[in-house]
């Protein structure tokens, strides 16, 4: 008689389900985005080629690309469960590193926002910063979830709000927008983790309190604080920071050189951008839209960009200016939609997770990466006040690079190992609870 043939489920009956592989679509977004990041890293760094070293920057960018994904496959490894232990340590060591690079940083465009680590690899806690912020957010609302499901304890707000203020009082010298950015984020993760309006809106109420006195205090201290009634203050007060930053000294940026942007974008919006001259204090913002308007609507296909030789910074915190004149209006609005997709997809996710760790994890990590290139493409466009901001993976900088693959790292761990509603087996979802912290069991509350 032949034997009965066993299936899969026979043969391995008694041994855990193999793991799912990490999410598709994240996987298709990130890879589709660092193809991108190497055509335009190969257009926009002509400023940075020497005689001798013509593919130079394009093979140190494609080498924090190759760390970046190095990263990823050891990160979607690990269950995101053994984050939770390492989230306080990071956030501490994010404080303690900005900390330092205000007293001990390298002083760059008359600065202090970064330091060499052994000497050589230059780091921004500024974006370490922002991650630890959303992972940290993401695990106080996990813990502070009421019994029945309804909102979050007041004691959870509290913790909150003051890892928040915490945060931004260390980040706000390393950056107004990096300040705007992990507000955003902060504020969008409380909306998700069930915080009721009349709370979220006393929070940010009070966040901009602390903003605005902080703010007073800065402009009173300030000794370079230009005349707020005499608009063509402007001008001089900014060459005379652009004369100190060349000779390397440090200014005082808020008053020198945000404050003068701030009211040169608010003001400039009475004079179209075409009819306002080039002058010392205003050339990247007007070769940014001159790079922007000579792409149209399909671009001058990579490799073809005219204003990367004179476009400051082209490479890094105006890399969308590029990408709009090689790839067009097109190119600009599928980009958009690839970050956004990344956004949606793991809202996705986090709305299938069973338990509200995961869920509020993997949306932070979103929310990081998603604001973050908004804000760079808001910067570039005029739509924001001109700040240095990073496109994530697209822009050169070893740092970003690296934490933006941590983030999606991190949210492919949850894609793989995180019990979904409806097709989770109540073995694997007790596992699951077993493996979070007693006070992180709660259920995913998320209003996605």
């Amino acid at each position: 008689m032949k034997p009965k043939e066993t299936n899969n489920a026979t043969t391995t009956k008694g041994k855990n389900p193999p793991t799912p592989p990490g999410d598709k679509y994240i996987w298709a977004i990130y890879i589709t985005l660092c193809l991108i990041s190497i055509v335009e890293q190969y257009s926009a760094s002509s400023t940075m080629v020497t005689t001798n070293n013509v593919i130079g920057p394009l093979m140190k960018h494609i080498g924090h690309l190759f760390f970046g994904f190095i990263i990823i496959y050891i990160v979607q490894r690990i269950h995101y469960t053994k984050f939770i232990p390492l989230i306080p340590i990071v956030a501490i060591v994010s404080v303690g590193l900005s900390i330092f690079v205000l007293f001990g940083g390298d002083v760059i465009n008359g600065a202090r926002r970064s330091f060499r680590l052994f000497g050589a690899l230059p780091i921004q806690p500024a974006e370490l910063i922002k991650f630890s912020a959303a992972a940290l957010i993401a695990f106080i609302m996990s813990k502070s979830q009421l019994a029945d499901g309804k909102g979050v304890s007041q004691k959870g707000l509290i913790i909150a709000l003051g890892a928040i203020v915490i945060f931004g009082a260390v980040l706000i010298k390393q950056g107004t927008t990096n300040t705007i950015i992990l507000l955003a984020i902060s504020l969008s993760m409380m909306v998700i983790g069930g915080v009721p309006l009349k709370k979220l809106f006393a929070i940010i109420g009070i966040c901009i309190l602390l903003g605005a006195a902080g703010i007073g205090i800065k402009l009173m201290l300030s000794q370079g604080e230009s005349n707020e009634n005499e608009k063509e203050n402007i001008t001089a007060v900014t060459t005379n920071a652009d004369s100190q930053i060349e000779k390397g000294e440090t200014i005082d940026r808020f008053s020198q050189v945000v404050i003068p942007r701030i009211k040169r974008w608010w003001y400039g919006d009475s004079i179209p951008k075409w009819e306002q001259k080039i002058t010392r204090t205003n050339y990247q913002e007007q070769f940014s839209y001159m790079a922007q308007a000579h792409g149209g609507m399909f671009g001058k296909m990579p490799g073809n960009s005219i204003e990367t030789a004179r476009l400051p910074l082209a490479f890094s915190d105006y890399i969308f200016a590029i990408i709009i004149e090689d790839l067009g209006l097109i190119g600009g609005i599928f980009l958009i939609i690839l970050y956004l997709s990344l956004l949606f997809r793991a809202g996705g996710i986090a709305s299938q997770c069973t338990r509200a760790f995961p869920s509020m994890l993997v949306i932070g990590m979103a929310l990081y990466i998603t604001l973050q290139a908004l804000f760079h493409m808001g910067i570039v466009s005029g739509f924001f006040p001109v700040s240095g901001q990073p496109l994530p993976l697209i822009s050169a900088g070893g740092t970003s690079i690296l934490i933006t693959s941590l983030a999606i790292g991190v949210m492919l761990s949850v894609s793989r190992f995180a019990s979904r509603k409806g097709s989770a087996q109540r073995k694997e979802i007790t596992q699951e609870i077993n493996a979070l912290p007693e006070d992180g069991r709660a259920e995913n509350p998320s209003q996605l």
